[in-house]
């Protein structure tokens, strides 16, 4: 079973026929919302949207320790990380699809391991490759079997937000190496890797970065919205194919 979590503009999935929410208590606090169990395409996943249901907690009040061990205290074999993004590269403008294989933290402020407080033994986990591989190239093939174009590999910046960048700053994470800027990957991946849960992103490029091509001016929220609306259908779309995929 997977789980799929939700970004911004998936706090709800399409044809997920709903079997079981379970309130979900953990040793940090409140997750974002219930986990909800259900079949989709005739298969089983949990959901959860990480800005809640109603869209109300943002970037940097997510509280990704509890989400991520709410998560875990379910038999899941991965998590798919649906996210919007900028993109910052020329060639990634809107209705992009892309499965990054890197990440740049910018964030601050944010609890951002399980391995401290009293007693707790310390541990330097291996970050080197932050996705998983194998459920990265599941992805892959999922999308290839509906059609869709996704772009292999690509840097995630993750900044604090809730506010978009600066033209200044995108310059800044182009020259680090990024490919596309979010708000919300980062500690997630980490905390899934100290869990050892297999974790992989599916990042919908909904605008070009602050100071790129269409954005160079300033940054559309009309465009942000059309783009979702016509992009998460496509990313249902694959999600869909990967949990029949992974079932047969």
């Amino acid at each position: 079973m997977y789980a799929v979590l939700g970004g911004s503009g998936l706090s709800q999935l399409p044809g997920f026929e709903v079997t079981k929410r379970k309130v979900q208590r953990t040793p940090y606090g409140e997750p974002s919302g219930a986990l909800t169990i259900g079949m989709l395409a005739g298969h089983e996943i949990v959901f959860l949207a990480r800005h809640g249901y109603g869209h109300t907690i943002a970037p940097h009040q997510i509280n990704y320790r509890a989400n991520l061990w709410a998560l875990s205290q379910l038999e899941i074999d991965g998590i798919l990380s649906v996210a919007s993004v900028g993109g910052i590269r020329p060639d990634l403008k809107p209705g992009q699809l892309v499965v990054p294989d890197q990440i740049l933290d910018y964030t601050h402020g944010r609890a951002a391991t399980f391995f401290e407080g009293d007693n707790q033994a310390v541990s330097h986990i291996d970050f080197t490759w932050p996705y998983d591989q194998a459920l990265r190239t599941a992805l892959c093939l999922a999308a290839d079997s509906v059609g869709e174009q996704v772009v292999q590999g690509g840097c995630y910046a993750c900044t604090q937000g809730p506010r978009l960048e600066t033209a200044a700053e995108v310059k800044r994470l182009a020259r680090d190496g990024a490919d596309i800027v979010g708000m919300t990957g980062m500690p997630e991946a980490a905390l899934a890797r100290e869990l050892e849960i297999p974790y992989a992103h599916l990042a919908l490029v909904v605008n070009q970065a602050a100071g790129v091509g269409e954005s160079a001016q300033e940054i559309s929220h009309a465009q942000i919205s059309k783009t979702v609306h016509e992009g998460m259908g496509r990313v249902m779309g694959i999600i869909k194919s990967m949990v029949q995929l992974h079932d047969e």
